[in-house]
């Protein structure tokens, strides 16, 4: 036991920067001699390490006085195991390395120092997490692909329940991720559905922003297409468009995972691909700096102007995917380079791309987004980018969004990128409204009940629409945020409902009777900086149209929402059918510049033959 208490005390000694020294190297390529991007260097037995940058240079800092074994590691090279490396306090050691590639067998190691090593040994941590990584890379039928449960909303009586609140969405991440099941001729789970984000992939033909808020709110009210006796409201907002020169410069962080999960076609080569359309996009007063992680976290690329666009592209292209995943230790790294550059008035952004499958360091979700959280504070924005099947993690990535003032998005090929990085860039990257809240208050004798369709993981509680301190959604420069309710009319011959309670009494203004309103939406928001929200509200009067008198915008997000429905085999989708989707859709496709709504038709065919191949 005393032994054990003088460990305990020594080892925070060991960590006081008097007695610690930083190792820095360069590492090539054995053949070529040219420099290595990505590989991940350990300090096998600790936490410590790094990755090479775009001239392969790594630096690994704060290591305690001592004599370590030093690992380099990158996939389609030969691991190179340096042995007693000596680290003396407030001095550098170079130790630099050449790597061999290694076509069949990635674990090989090549042992080089002067410390006699057993032949046959217990492998480290490290050395196993390696292992283990590159054994799930042999692997890549096993699926550990993760989603929250969506438990979906049900009716809600108006007079027990007369407000409605929650917390305006952009991610689109939902239906990106649930074509790529369908163009794999597979029928997506269940909880992959996230109904708000199908309905809010596409843009709608909102009107701008007119007056002194950056939002504009639209209103419809019409019959429901899958439950004919009950009716359907659409809100739709607008955030305010910017020019180019109302944009501000930007401090962007890509942080980016290259561990061997992200080893994939669809993963890290596609990943780069992304990163380049965006690279081409950004102007000569934005800065780029790129952050990796796999074993260890490392500055590839110091913020660098963006008219830089070779050098950020080279670098980009030298990444290599190998190791396990330390996630949390990259987070952490990018908020403090995003920090270092940070532009007053401009857009500070962390853009994390990722198929979210943390293993090492910081690892559980309630640690991330609490990083996450601490991070916001900052000014500092954050944008996460999903990649890849078979272990992707898209209920972390959802979260880690919502916490940390972003947006989600997934990227299934490169016309995703495309729409995400290049056509949708300003709504993508530039914030115009934060913290974005949305209540509905309900005229109990118009409607009877309610239900709001999606949005269940962005419920709030009613109070917080007016607290500030509640964090809640972010909406970008030109975007469109689109929500519907689902209304049960009230019966105009019935008798007056009362609540036979002990302690109170439920009662009805009289001046509801008389109006012609049926509910009214708040909103309120704060500037990008700010601490103090602003409010506006916009009335819905009137009687339900018919269908057909409604806008494209109205009956396109009605049939994507029923097409939603219909892949969550939703208790609620009533009467809704594809044959329905496919004819609503068909004339309402509207302005659709991309595509987008004629891809939609194509998924509503393929889901179809899927199904009737199954009877």
């Amino acid at each position: 036991m005393k032994h054990k208490i003088i460990i305990l005390l020594f080892i925070p000694v060991l960590f006081c920067a008097a007695k610690t020294g930083t190792i820095t190297g360069r590492v090539t390529d054995k053949e070529t001699t040219q420099p290595l991007t990505g590989v991940n260097i350990l300090l096998v037995g600790t936490s410590l390490g790094a990755a090479t940058d775009s001239l392969g240079n790594y630096k690994i800092e704060n290591v305690p006085a001592g004599v370590y074994d030093l690992k380099f590691q990158m996939i389609g090279y030969r691991a190179i195991l340096v042995t007693g490396v000596k680290v003396k306090a407030k001095k550098t050691v170079k130790m630099s390395a050449q790597m061999s590639p290694s076509v069949l067998d990635a674990s090989e190691m090549e042992v080089i120092g002067k410390r006699p090593r057993p032949m046959k040994r217990e492998k480290t941590l490290a050395e196993v997490s390696y292992m283990m990584a590159i054994e799930s890379e042999l692997q890549p039928d096993f699926n550990t692909e993760e989603y929250s449960k969506i438990t979906e909303s049900g009716f809600f009586e108006v007079l027990k329940n007369p407000l409605s609140t929650f917390a305006a969405d952009v991610d689109a991440a939902s239906y990106a991720n649930a074509r790529r099941f369908i163009l794999q001729d597979q029928l997506p789970y269940k909880d992959v559905i996230r109904t708000e984000e199908f309905v809010n992939y596409f843009n709608y033909s909102y009107p701008q922003p007119q007056k002194e808020h950056p939002l504009s709110i639209t209103l419809e009210y019409s019959t429901c297409p899958w439950e004919p006796e009950h009716h359907l409201v659409h809100i739709g907002i607008k955030g305010k468009e910017l020019s180019e020169s109302e944009r501000g410069p930007s401090n962007l962080v890509f942080l980016l995972d290259v561990s061997g999960s992200m080893n994939d076609p669809k993963k890290l080569p596609l990943l780069k691909k992304a990163f380049n359309l965006l690279v081409d996009k950004l102007g000569p007063s934005d800065r780029v700096a790129i952050v990796v992680y796999a074993g260890a976290a490392g500055l590839v690329l110091p913020s660098t102007p963006a008219s830089e666009k070779a050098t950020v592209k080279s670098a980009i292209e030298g990444l290599n995917a190998g190791g396990s995943t330390a996630g949390g230790q990259g987070i952490q790294l990018a908020y403090k380079v995003a920090k270092e550059n940070f532009i007053k008035d401009g857009n500070n952004r962390v853009i994390l791309a990722t198929d979210g499958d943390f293993n090492v360091g910081i690892s559980s979700t309630s640690e991330l987004v609490r990083t996450v959280e601490e991070k916001r504070d900052l000014g500092i924005f954050l944008t996460v980018l999903g990649f890849g099947m078979g272990n992707y993690k898209d209920d972390r990535l959802q979260e880690l969004a919502d916490r940390g003032n972003g947006n989600h998005a997934y990227i299934d090929n490169i016309m995703e990128a495309q729409k995400v990085l290049v056509n949708d860039l300003t709504a993508t990257l530039f914030t115009i409204a934060k913290d974005v809240k949305i209540q509905v208050e309900f005229n109990p004798t118009k409607v009877f009940s309610y239900r709001l369709i999606g949005y269940e993981n962005r419920k709030l509680a009613d109070k917080d629409f007016e607290d500030d301190t509640k964090d809640a959604g972010e909406v970008g420069a030109g975007h469109t945020v689109t929500a519907l309710y689902e209304l049960v009319p009230a019966d105009p011959s019935a008798p007056d409902q009362k609540y036979d309670l002990k302690y109170q009494q439920t009662t009805v203004k009289k001046d509801a009777e008389k109006t012609d309103e049926v509910l009214t939406v708040r909103i309120r928001y704060k500037a990008p900086d700010g601490k103090k929200s602003t409010s506006m509200s916009e009335i819905l009067t009137g009687e339900p149209l018919e269908i057909k008198r409604t806008s494209d915008n109205f009956r396109f997000s009605a049939v994507v929402a029923e097409f939603a429905h219909i892949l969550r085999d939703s208790e609620y989708k009533g009467s809704a059918s594809l044959q329905h989707v496919k004819e609503m859709a068909k004339g309402a496709m509207g302005d659709d510049p991309f595509g987008y709504r004629r891809e939609f038709l194509d998924l509503v065919e393929r889901v179809q033959i899927l199904l009737d191949s199954q009877k």
